[in-house]
């Protein structure tokens, strides 16, 4: 980008200018306001507040970068409120590439403070600290979740948490608090110590190889749905492929962090430096494809041509990547189920994780995936494609409107009748189970893979 900060100018009208790169600011100019966005926009639809619509923050960011708007509490809100989820992007006949717009003005606004702003109303230090050096890094957390899978192993932390002494902890974090009371009550189940299936995968079944394939993990999907990394690897190799998950940490050869948090937090920097990281492993592999089963992460890895592309030794590569990278779904139904499927009686319904809708594009793929499946029964969700209030770390920055959402989303599923949801992101997943067990409603959320593995392996 040819600028790193907003920049205090404009002497005539005593604004804060922000400073966009022109190839950024072109995307607002290509809004025509017709409103087609609006419908699809989860927080218009919620407040029907034009300024909490796309072409309302359009607005707000094309005044900002003109010295025509003033950059102040009301207009931060606005702003923060925002999931990025693009289902605007989907809906817009003008092709505006909302995300680039929404995503620069973040991170050109950090560290930036609005006029009228309360102190201490951003997120809490703490809270951001855990985003960026433990939510990251898939050994720390491992870690940092250690004493809670003791104790769920034992059968004693159930009991923690009905008697309130989980509760007593989050207080105990002050502003941070509820954010991480959030995070624990969506805290699966999960393996004490969590292991990714990193190394070289044969295709297995008798089935000759017909492609070779990376896997990238991920940091939450690598401790906290390794089972479904893990049946991933195994489903792509029983169709056909060889598959390389190169090794989590930060040792040469090895898979990092994708930069979503760093990138939609405002941390160019760190997404860039961590973009490289993964390209070079990536393109070390000699993979035919680069596959994630986290939408989100797979969204951020087509995004790296966009944050490379002014770098003259990584531009080249980013792309390379970035036209290798696909869907686990888009991967298997490439490559071709096995013949022999086992039944998996159960109704099911999709929802449509908006980076694999909105970022990615892909919807038709699981759906085609899941139709195949014997005796599986699929119901429509009424807005599949609206998102659930997840949003990567959007949830615990913002939890009225993430908690509207969920619920909006669960009344859908349960006019479904559907036993089971089927949805390709970890942070729909976490978000979605998380919404229902608050509200007494527990739902079985389960991710394509899972499905399908069931199906090829007869899992019980």
């Amino acid at each position: 980008m040819n600028e790193t900060t907003a920049q205090h100018g404009a002497k005539a009208t005593g604004l804060t200018v922000l400073t966009l790169d022109p190839r950024t600011y072109d995307r607002a100019l290509g809004c025509v306001h017709c409103g087609l966005c609006l419908p699809a926009c989860p927080t218009y639809t919620t407040t029907g507040n034009e300024a909490d619509s796309p072409r309302g923050r359009i607005q707000i960011m094309k005044g900002l970068a003109d010295g025509t708007v003033q950059y102040d509490a009301e207009a931060k809100e606005h702003l923060d409120l925002c999931l990025d989820c693009r289902a605007c992007e989907t809906a817009c006949p003008s092709e505006v590439v909302y995300h680039e717009l929404i995503e620069e003005t973040r991170t050109r606004l950090a560290g930036v403070v609005p006029a009228g702003a309360v102190k201490g109303a951003d997120t809490p230090p703490l809270l951001r600290w855990f985003f960026f050096h433990v939510l990251t890094h898939p050994g720390r957390l491992r870690l940092s979740l250690l004493p809670v899978r003791l104790l769920q192993r034992v059968g004693v932390y159930g009991l923690l948490r009905r008697v309130g002494v989980v509760g007593l902890g989050m207080k105990a974090l002050g502003g941070s608090g509820r954010a991480f009371g959030k995070l624990e009550a969506m805290l699966p189940e999960g393996a004490v110590w969590p292991r990714a299936a990193e190394g070289v995968t044969k295709p297995s079944g008798g089935v000759a190889r017909k492609m070779r394939v990376a896997y990238f993990g991920t940091c939450v999907g690598s401790v906290m749905f390794e089972g479904v990394n893990r049946k991933a690897v195994e489903l792509l190799a029983a169709c056909g492929a060889e598959v390389v998950y190169p090794p989590h940490g930060d040792s040469a050869g090895g898979q990092v962090c994708c930069g979503a948090i760093h990138h939609h937090n405002a941390d160019e920097h760190g997404a860039t430096a961590l973009a490289r990281r993964n390209i070079d492993t990536l393109l070390a592999t000699g993979a035919e494809r680069i596959v994630c089963a986290v939408a989100g992460c797979g969204a951020q890895l087509r995004e790296y041509a966009l944050l490379l592309r002014d770098d003259a030794e990584y531009a080249g590569k980013a792309a390379e990547v970035v036209g290798r990278v696909r869907d686990v779904s888009e991967v298997v139904l490439e490559l071709g189920l096995p013949a022999d499927l086992r039944e998996v009686r159960a109704v099911a319904t999709y929802h449509d994780a908006c980076h694999l809708v909105h970022g990615q594009g892909v919807s038709a793929a699981p759906r085609k995936l899941l139709a195949m499946v014997p005796g599986l029964r699929m119901v429509a969700l009424r807005e599949s494609d609206m998102c659930c209030g997840a949003a990567g770390t959007y949830n615990l920055t913002q939890p009225e409107m993430a908690a509207s959402l969920g619920h909006r989303k669960l009344g859908h599923i349960a006019g479904t009748g559907a036993e089971i949801v089927v949805s390709g992101n970890a942070g729909c997943t976490l978000h979605i189970s998380g919404t229902a067990k608050a509200a007494g409603k527990p739902v079985r959320v389960m991710h394509p893979v899972e499905v399908l593995h069931a199906s090829v392996f007869g899992d019980k």
